[in-house]
């Protein structure tokens, strides 16, 4: 039997019916990641600033500066600049010194040629990478540390007194 176009709809809150056999896409609460890309044909010279993640699979000759940001060099990417960002991920080429507030990850198809100062660097079987590598303790546990260190002493110091 047919039901009516009444029937279809829960009455009491005004939404229809369940159907099992209806698609229902899980709707998700996350925000799309904003990601500028630069493409395989493209070519930039100069400055590149900005503050959403960036993916390189052309070519640069300048400057990089996103101290906010992940940069990321592609497999076709070709990079003959000074990099600074929070992460930078490395599956192309890239000439230049490059500063990372967190980390740099250099793939096994990656080059590198240039010094690395960093928190955190890991460098895959096969990758190239010619330079120096400056790796800084995070300054948080620095300041952990000393708070750590500073407490036992001023315990130490009224437990005498």
């Amino acid at each position: 039997m047919l039901q009516s176009s009444e029937n279809s709809f829960n009455l009491k809150s005004g939404i229809p019916a369940s159907n099992p056999n209806a698609f229902n896409p899980i709707k998700t609460v996350t925000a799309p990641v904003d990601q500028a890309t630069i493409g395989r044909t493209l070519v930039i010279k100069g400055e590149i600033t900005g503050s959403e993640a960036l993916y390189i699979d052309g070519r640069i000759e300048g400057k990089i500066i996103m101290p906010e940001s992940r940069v990321t060099i592609g497999r076709n990417g070709k990079v003959d600049a000074s990099i600074q960002a929070r992460e930078l991920v490395v599956m192309g080429k890239v000439t230049g010194n490059i500063e990372c507030s967190d980390r740099v990850d250099i793939r096994a198809e990656g080059a590198v040629s240039g010094d690395i100062s960093t928190l955190r660097i890991t460098v895959e079987d096969g990758a190239a990478l010619k330079g120096g590598i400056q790796v800084h303790a995070e300054p948080q546990k620095q300041n952990r540390t000393q708070a750590k260190a500073e407490t036992p002493k001023a315990m130490a110091a009224t437990a005498s007194a």
